[in-house]
């Protein structure tokens, strides 16, 4: 038995190859409303390989054998997202998740002040109105 692990481990890493190309790492576009998405996915491997070859002490007989593996591993990492001219990255892990909605904290706390303001200076109108 000749076992040519070179030659495997070719094969092998042509496969994963195939597997892992571009388009597996950027997903396919789709739209949400407004919004242009396209997924972005980590792709990880691994390969292995070995071969061994033995006599038999106590007997005539030789032994010998081979193997190569290969594993791929897919994760999520989030979204590339346009929005007319504006890209942003969505990460999809909880830890950028967080960092990124603390990044977005000091305009959300402009928001909620604009939305303040304008409560107060409507009910100054409705007390101006109310007291002429």
């Amino acid at each position: 038995m000749n076992i040519n692990i070179e030659s495997l481990l070719d094969k092998v890493s042509e496969q994963v190859k195939t597997l892992a190309s571009t388009e597996t790492i950027l997903g396919e576009e789709f739209k949400l409303g407004e919004f242009t998405c396209r997924p972005v996915i980590k792709v990880g491997t691994g390969y292995g390989s070995g071969a061994g070859e033995g006599d038999d002490p106590k007997g005539k007989n030789k032994g010998g054998g081979g193997g190569a593996g290969a594993a791929i591993g897919v994760t999520p990492v989030g979204f590339l997202t346009t929005k007319g001219d504006e890209i942003y990255f969505i990460p999809s892990d909880k830890k950028s998740a967080l960092s990124s909605l603390m990044e977005q904290v000091p305009d959300l706390v402009e928001k909620v002040a604009e939305m303040k303001n304008k409560e107060e200076k409507k009910e100054e109108k409705k007390e101006a109105k109310a007291s002429k």
